[in-house]
């Protein structure tokens, strides 16, 4: 079975998160969502509109997420493969490049944004 994981906060859930998802589950069998958690978000200055548990609660929900599991700290990401026996490593292309070291574990694919949506943008409006 071909495992996927992928990162975020997945605040404000809209249909550019679902694209994301989606695809990414079509990459393997099992999808693995590391979602950060609110101390997490506090140390990278970012404050979130749904707490933690309740952003998990709507992941589970999505019939292409197979698992949520927590993100602590940007370091955790080589353990989380490793643990998890996760075959492709997921990201945005808004992240192009940054992940490159994890191929010594696992294959990294950038997925395309969906054009016109973001969080940053619906929090704007």
């Amino acid at each position: 079975m071909k495992k996927v994981i992928t990162y975020g906060t997945f605040d404000l859930l809209h249909y550019g998160h679902i694209n994301l998802l989606k695809r990414a589950s079509e990459l393997g069998e099992y999808l693995v969502v590391a979602l950060s958690t609110d101390d997490f978000n506090r140390l990278k200055h970012k404050q979130a509109h749904f707490s933690y548990e309740e952003r998990k609660l709507i992941l589970e929900a999505i019939r292409y997420v197979d698992e949520v599991i927590p993100e602590n700290t940007w370091e955790q990401k080589i353990e989380d493969v490793r643990e998890n026996n996760i075959d492709i490593f997921v990201m945005g292309d808004d992240w192009k490049g940054k992940f490159d070291y994890l191929s010594d574990y696992c294959e990294v694919v950038y997925l395309s944004r969906t054009e016109g949506i973001s969080t940053t943008k619906i929090k704007k409006i």
